[in-house]
């Protein structure tokens, strides 16, 4: 069997993009002839520590115990034929790890789904800034045998500096996700979810969600669920902390599912995953009309792309007053998924990329 080892931050089931981007295909890898490990930094108790404001020291120690864990990765690199690195081999601006795994020989698969040449750090790390260099990520391509990247904005940066990228949307298995039951309940429930890092686009619905309350007093309840909890003098947020044993009936309690962003070169290099979530429920999805979102959604068919604050109160409008639309839009949106982002509908695309580079 061909080996692969999977150079990542999260353990397995950790990390969304992780999960999405190649753990859900790891079984069909291995039914294809490929067997595989993954070596991870962060611990379950480190990521406590990782994504907390202060704890320094602590912070210090993770980082030499991820530098001590990639040397062990280089004695063993000669029993694998590729290895295959989601974003980078460590969290701050070397590129060592992936120059020495290229020159043991071993084939190198480049793979990212976000704008990561560019400076986006968490809170609770932007005192510890000045480690990461996110120009690295030419760099990393440089040297790399394959790129594998979320959408057309990520691979023209990347085309600059490899010329074999390959698009790979993120993609959900949608056998294993059920479509709501969309009964009528006392109220709508528009929902959003995401990380703590990304609850800065969360603020930006906001304004319009103010307004809504305003419209609709005792039509509708708000939801987010996150790992980290909002907390808002304006509106009342009902908050669901996130559980990967319960994410899916989780969201299938939201009726519309939002998506805010900013038009930003950060936003643009998104892949559109939260809206993704929502329609593989059968679950309407409201999207701000940046970077993939505008190939995702066909306005006013499987979703709804919202660019203003008047556009976002509208479109909801529409969608809390009337089931049916909730109903067919959640269809069309869940149908969408199925033919163009699902697990199914790459799974052998996927697999090939993997033959294809040793062959």
């Amino acid at each position: 069997m061909k080996k692969v080892l999977f150079i990542v931050a999260h353990r397995t089931g950790r990390s969304p993009g992780q999960r999405f981007r190649f753990e859900q295909y790891l079984g069909y890898l291995n039914d294809n002839g490929f067997s595989y490990e993954i070596s991870y930094l962060l611990s379950e108790k480190d990521d406590t520590y990782f994504y907390s404001n202060g704890y320094y020291f602590r912070k210090f120690f993770i980082l030499l115990k991820s530098i001590f864990k990639r040397f062990k990765d280089l004695k063993r690199i000669k029993d694998f034929g590729i290895v295959f690195i989601y974003r980078e081999a460590v969290m701050y601006g070397s590129v060592y790890f992936e120059k020495k795994f290229r020159k043991k020989g071993a084939k190198i698969i480049l793979d990212f789904d976000d704008a990561i040449w560019l400076m986006d750090v968490s809170d609770a790390n932007k005192n510890l800034k000045w480690l990461k260099r996110p120009s690295k990520t030419a760099d990393i391509l440089k040297i790399s045998d394959m790129a594998i990247v979320g959408n057309s904005y990520l691979a023209d940066y990347a085309r600059q500096f490899n010329k074999n990228v390959r698009v790979v949307p993120t993609t959900l298995d949608t056998d294993k996700i059920p479509v709501k039951n969309h009964k009528q309940g006392e109220k709508v429930c528009i929902g959003w979810t995401g990380s703590t890092t990304t609850l800065k686009h969360f603020e930006l619905a906001i304004p319009f969600l103010i307004k809504l309350r305003e419209k609709y007093p005792n039509k509708i309840k708000i939801k987010l669920i996150s790992d980290a909890a909002y907390l808002s003098e304006e509106i009342d947020v009902s908050f669901c902390k996130w559980n990967r044993e319960t994410e899916t009936e989780d969201l299938s309690e939201i009726d519309i599912g939002i998506m805010p962003l900013p038009d930003d070169d950060w936003s643009r290099g998104k892949c559109g995953f939260k809206g993704l979530q929502y329609m593989s429920l059968g679950i309407p999805a409201v999207m701000s009309p940046v970077g993939v979102n505008i190939e995702i959604i066909h306005d006013g068919e499987n979703g709804f792309l919202a660019g203003s604050e008047q556009e976002w109160v509208e479109k909801l409008s529409k969608l809390i007053e009337s089931p049916d639309l909730r109903k067919n839009t959640g269809e069309k949106g869940r149908t969408t998924v199925e033919e163009k982002y699902s697990f199914n509908a790459w799974k052998d695309r996927y697999a090939d990329l993997f033959k294809e580079i040793l062959s």
